[in-house]
């Protein structure tokens, strides 16, 4: 027997492709080719697929070996075809049986002393390979947990190289390792940790209900305010407000947390929204994705079905801020290379936080701030006004009166908890689903402002409000859309079939800081 076939699995975003992977082994001088459009990582194979065999106890064979990954015209990346590599190649050697192997799919990284080693993805690889009719799966035992997370999937955990030949029908004895511990979670917070409650927040009425709404409807949101006003306590509330993920969303969730490393396979599916709040330090490629190679997911795509704040926000690049337009228009991000196209969902609530002026003391007056006229505008003038236009809700907090706080020392003073505002949020999401139904659409964030203007009924006074805005020049036609988006969003809170009049200039307020408001 000089070929052996087994198979793996390539991704280009979170799509998986199925990939043969082909060993043949000719009678000529040893050597060793890759081929099927490796990139470097994956190059680099044949180095750790030698060393991790002789390390396994198991005879390297002395041949012209050349490893083809079927289909040849699909970019491989990554080192996760370690194991079928070498699985094709032993099984070319008839050092396993080639019939145990053949429609078997495995994945993993191979250390030089033969064990299996994690690899990012396995979530969406193993789904890929049950949709393909490819059930059985062989992975690191580090990957196992995430991996059983695939329904219909038949997973078998192995430490080493040894544990899968011998399993294979190898003459060996699998001696055992020190396991491999499980992917870095590159530093992020684990899932578990204790939910801020909105109750903490002090005063801050108006921002509190417009929180509220952008839970309730997934609408973006602008906050405008002096340092130390609350800004960032709302914001980092807001994941708390918004519902479990259902269970299409938790998978989806979870196979991007799975490609970019950041997902806790002991703990389940995510089922809560994610949270990312990123530093305004941060780079267009890691808010939006990329990286050589297959791009990873960045920011914007781990925050999917959940938040992306980004305080401070116009000290972020001008770079960065414009990359976001394409997620927040279409709610994906498409990463385009000269190998292909990668596609990551990213349909996240986006959350920008401002102070009025780059010193931050600005409140009306000005009397405490340093900044002239023209740098407050060049500052605030950063966020750009096609950005701007695809946020629903803009609203100004002022600082907080010793009232405010005086009044937060009682229970009684004290605004509502989190969960009774998530109570709402979930009610109006439930009503959001019963009118949605049947749509490809969720939240009326995502609903076409056509459809929702179908549905307004024939009062002609709804929409007089919004012509008069056009005609200041205080909305775009963009507008409007949005304006009837979280028009619907308070009619949903208040339980009303459809938005009225009230609705719809509520919404305009909520828009134009107040200054657009009948």
């Amino acid at each position: 027997m000089v070929l052996g076939r087994t198979l793996a699995v390539s991704l280009l975003g979170l799509s998986g492709h199925v990939v043969e992977v082909e060993a043949h082994l000719a009678p000529s001088l040893p050597a060793f080719s890759l081929v099927g459009l490796p990139d470097a990582a994956l190059g680099e194979a044949r180095d750790r697929v030698r060393a991790a065999v002789a390390s396994s106890g198991l005879a390297w064979p002395n041949r012209r070996i050349t490893v083809n990954l079927t289909p040849a015209t699909l970019p491989k990346s990554g080192s996760g075809f370690d194991l079928a590599i070498a699985v094709a190649t032993l099984a070319g050697a008839g050092l396993l049986d080639p019939g145990a192997v053949r429609d078997v799919v495995h994945l993993g990284e191979l250390g030089l002393d033969g064990r299996l080693r994690p690899v990012r993805g396995v979530l969406p690889a193993v789904a890929a390979a049950v949709a393909a009719g490819h059930p059985r799966v062989v992975v690191p035992v580090a990957n196992a947990a995430e991996a059983a997370l695939v329904p219909g999937a038949q997973i078998s955990a192995a430490h080493s190289l040894a544990e899968v030949a011998r399993r294979a029908g190898a003459d060996i004895e699998a001696s055992d390792v020190r396991p491999v511990g499980p992917v870095h979670l590159d530093g992020h917070t684990a899932r578990g940790a204790a939910v801020p409650d909105l109750a903490d927040v002090v005063g801050q009425e108006d921002a509190r209900s417009a929180l509220e709404v952008a839970a309730a409807g997934a609408h973006h949101l602008l906050m405008i305010g002096p340092a130390g006003c609350g800004k960032t306590m709302l914001a980092a509330r807001l994941a708390g407000l918004l519902p479990d993920l259902t269970e299409a969303e938790a998978v989806e969730v979870t196979a991007v947390h799975s490609v970019a490393g950041t997902f806790d396979a002991e703990a389940g599916l995510m089922r809560r929204p994610p949270f990312e709040d990123p530093h305004h330090t941060a780079t267009p490629a890691s808010i939006v994705g990329g990286g050589s190679g297959v791009p990873r997911p960045g920011a914007a795509s781990r925050a999917h079905r959940g938040v992306l704040f980004l305080d401070e926000a116009p000290e972020f690049a001008n770079a960065v801020l414009q990359t976001l337009r394409q997620p927040l228009e279409h709610g994906e991000v498409v990463i385009h290379r000269a190998s292909g196209a990668a596609r990551y969902p990213a349909r996240f609530v986006l959350v920008l936080a401002a102070n009025p002026c780059p010193c931050g003391r600005y409140v009306g007056k000005g009397l405490d701030c340093t900044c002239t006229p023209d740098r407050r505008r060049r500052y605030l003038t950063k966020m750009s006004g096609p950005l701007l236009d695809r946020v629903d809700l803009q609203v100004e907090l002022h600082a907080v009166s010793r009232g405010a706080l005086a009044r937060s020392a009682h229970s009684s003073g004290a605004g509502e908890s989190t969960a009774v505002v998530a109570a709402r949020v979930r009610a109006a999401r439930h009503a959001q689903r019963e009118r949605l139904r049947g749509t490809p659409w969720r939240t009326n964030a995502e609903v076409p402002g056509r459809w929702l203007r179908e549905r307004l009924g024939p009062d002609r006074g709804l929409s007089v409000d919004l012509e008069r805005a056009i005609d200041r020049g205080a909305l775009s036609l963009r507008g409007v859309d949005r304006v009837l988006r979280v028009a619907w969003t308070l009619a949903d809170l208040a339980g009303r079939p459809a938005p009225g009049r009230d609705d719809v200039g509520q919404a305009l307020a909520l828009r134009t800081r107040g200054h657009g408001a009948p």
